[in-house]
């Protein structure tokens, strides 16, 4: 891995990664399946696959969440970890369970077009219906 790497895990521990920089702007998703799992909307950065690496994954469980990607979780404490595309080349990191985020920027929102009625959308470079560019 490169230089600066960054670390990061679960609440209870039973899951820790690495990553190492560059690590993308942040993207809030508020799809229907990202607010089911996180409970509100999913904050997330990405990381090419061939720059992480998991370290414990005693926790570590899968979902198959679709016939396009796999949602990474602990099973012993529920925390949010991974979302990851069949095929991709990188994967997706709840921001908030990286130890430090400090230098990591906002890039903007996802799917505002399925956010939750309880809130407003409001800050980042770009706000986009659906996912795509």
């Amino acid at each position: 891995m490169a230089d600066k790497v960054r670390t990061g895990g679960c609440l209870c521990g039973a899951v820790r990664y690495e990553a190492a920089e560059p690590l993308t702007s942040v993207v809030y998703c508020h799809c229907s399946q990202c607010r089911r799992q996180t409970g509100h909307f999913m904050a997330s950065t990405n990381v090419d696959l061939d720059r992480f690496a998991i370290t414990d994954e005693t926790g570590l469980a899968w979902y198959e969440a679709s016939d396009i990607a796999r949602r990474g979780f602990c099973k012993n404490c529920g925390s949010t970890l991974f979302w990851q595309g069949h095929g991709e080349t990188y994967v997706s990191i709840a921001a908030g369970t990286l130890d430090d985020s400090t230098g990591i920027e906002e890039a903007g929102h996802i799917f505002c077009a399925d956010k939750g009625g309880y809130y407003q959308i409001t800050g980042g470079k770009f706000q986009r219906a659906g996912g795509g560019e």
